[in-house]
């Protein structure tokens, strides 16, 4: 769980701001959490792999996912070599941070009260996250432009 991958992406905040939503930059960049049981991921029940929405590298695939209950995509494992897990002592506590492997981004946190066979919870925000369906290509986020007259 705590190997980095090969390629490891670097980029300037500055980058970051342009390529993130700005949701996505507090998550990932800032360490920020979404409000509990608002994430547009937290009931996705389709068949896929869940990405970093920063760097697209794959984290937990849709069968390791399961509702916690607690506001937030739960899974009970990752991919191979797709998450570092470090200690965060912020907000008077201590807990064990989740973040991606390739570009460093926040996730979310890992907790000991998740399920069988691992009994971890990766309590993850969905603003951390893309999902590729099974059998679909992921689809890039549509902009919008608005012109003012």
């Amino acid at each position: 769980m705590d190997e980095q991958p090969k390629s490891k992406i670097t980029k300037s905040e500055e980058g970051w701001k342009k390529k993130l939503s700005s949701e996505q930059y507090s998550v990932l960049r800032q360490c920020g959490t979404e409000p509990a049981f608002t994430g547009n991921l937290l009931y996705n029940k389709k068949k896929g792999i869940y990405m970093c929405a920063a760097c697209g590298n794959k984290l937990f695939s849709s069968n390791k996912k399961y509702d916690s209950g607690t506001g937030w995509p739960s899974f009970w494992n990752t991919e191979e070599k797709a998450v570092r897990i470090k200690p965060d002592r912020s907000h008077g506590m201590v807990r064990d941070e989740v973040i991606c492997a390739k570009c460093g981004g926040h996730l979310g946190h890992m907790f000991d009260d998740g399920p069988k066979p691992t009994g971890k919870r990766f309590c993850v925000n969905s603003a951390a996250l893309d999902f590729e369906e099974e059998g679909k290509k992921k689809e890039k986020s549509k902009i919008k432009l608005y012109f003012v007259l």
